[in-house]
């Protein structure tokens, strides 16, 4: 398979390069200290005015229109710049394209354009609960249709941007008799609605920047017409969205690695042991092939998966493949360039050890590493009958 980038999407990669080189990469040591959130907003403000924030989005909505393989492509830029501003970037393209795809013709009117140009400042995905991580299925956050209202009640955990967001898509179960993963429907819930709050932000290890958030939901009282698609019928769409997510992971895990060994190769170029510099060293050198691999079979594996997306080919398993190797091979990567750097690696002196703290998570969210591999044999073993 040949992978040719289109002339739009060389521009975008370029585009999302500068602009990473030139807001984002300064502004990610003090986001990884707790600073700078004003310029992050900004940051988001500016990308949304970039088109960076409805990349898959219908121009008629203020929208890109320029497909997954762009998506990726901006998205392994920012990651290699800013880890917590490429997360929040993937998530905010997640809510737009759930919104496109299951939205009332209302419902994309009114929010599309807003998470388009930045009037939201980011976009919310509610699954995750304490009970329904891996097993989505298991929530407990009910939606009771009280009139021509559903009224909602419970909590969702580890919601990325959940204190700015401007827009929450929320799962809820609606029919608590049906069978596992049957009664589930799902909802657009605007910033701001009474019953809805928000918990201080998680203190986590790494992708700092970006906030983390238990979102609450307190007798929260919502017009039918929030409803996204059929009752009843919100598993569906969260599994189909889980795995366009994927894609965005892993391409936020290739730009984190691809950093990670930009930096340690410039390191052992200058470092000198022994009278010459660490880079002559072949044990050095093996090392650098290794993850070159690593960083390669990554690129291909997200660009397979993102190619089948925009051609409305089957992708589930190649998403999940690519989020699999891709998170992975982020891990590898970022360890490898720690070791490089030697002890100079464990300081905070130099950008490695935040690298490597920044891909952690990209082995747990939108699906562990073994979810993963549960869902590549499934699919595998599917198509074979």
């Amino acid at each position: 398979m040949q992978f040719a980038f289109s002339e739009e999407e060389e521009l975008i990669r370029e585009s999302a390069r500068r602009l990473a080189a030139d807001r984002l990469a300064p502004l990610a040591e003090a986001l990884d200290h707790g600073e700078g959130r004003d310029g992050f907003l900004a940051n988001l403000k500016l990308m949304a005015e970039n088109g960076f924030m409805a990349l898959n989005v219908a121009a008629a909505y203020g929208g890109s229109e320029a497909g997954t393989v762009a998506f990726a492509l901006a998205l392994e830029e920012f990651a290699a710049a800013c880890a917590a501003t490429a997360v929040t970037t993937s998530v905010t393209n997640m809510v737009g394209e759930v919104i496109q795809a299951v939205g009332t013709a209302a419902q994309k009117e009114e929010h599309l354009p807003k998470l388009a140009d930045g009037s939201y400042p980011a976009g919310a995905f509610c699954l995750t609960e304490s009970g329904a991580g891996s097993d989505p299925a298991g929530m407990a956050l009910r939606a009771r249709r009280d009139g021509d209202s559903y009224v909602l009640d419970g909590e969702k955990l580890y919601i990325t941007s959940g204190e700015y967001a401007g827009i929450f898509v929320v799962w809820a179960v609606t029919d608590p008799d049906a069978p596992k993963g049957k009664g589930i429907s799902v909802f657009l819930v605007p910033a701001g609605t009474p019953g809805v709050s928000i918990g201080k932000a998680e203190s986590k290890m790494g992708q700092t920047g970006s906030a983390t958030n238990i979102v609450r939901f307190d007798g929260a009282r919502i017009p039918a017409e929030a409803l996204m698609g059929r009752e009843n019928d919100g598993f569906r769409v969260a599994v189909g969205e889980l795995a366009g997510g994927r894609i965005g992971v892993a391409a936020v895990s290739l730009g984190i690695a691809r950093a990670a060994m930009d930096a340690a190769k410039a390191y052992i170029r200058e470092r000198r042991q022994f009278g010459q510099p660490l880079a002559s060293f072949q044990g050095l050198q093996w090392m650098i092939a290794d993850r070159e691999v690593d960083l390669h079979a990554a690129r291909l594996l997200i660009l397979d998966a993102a190619a089948r997306k925009d051609r409305g080919d089957p992708f589930a398993r190649e998403a999940s493949m690519a989020k699999l190797f891709a998170s992975e091979a982020a891990h590898r990567c970022t360890d490898t360039a720690l070791q490089m750097h030697g002890g100079a690696g464990y300081c905070r002196d130099y950008p490695v050890e935040r690298y490597a703290r920044d891909a952690r998570i990209t082995r747990i969210y939108e699906g562990t590493s073994e979810i993963q591999r549960l869902i590549i044999a499934r699919e595998t073993l599917r198509q074979l009958g």
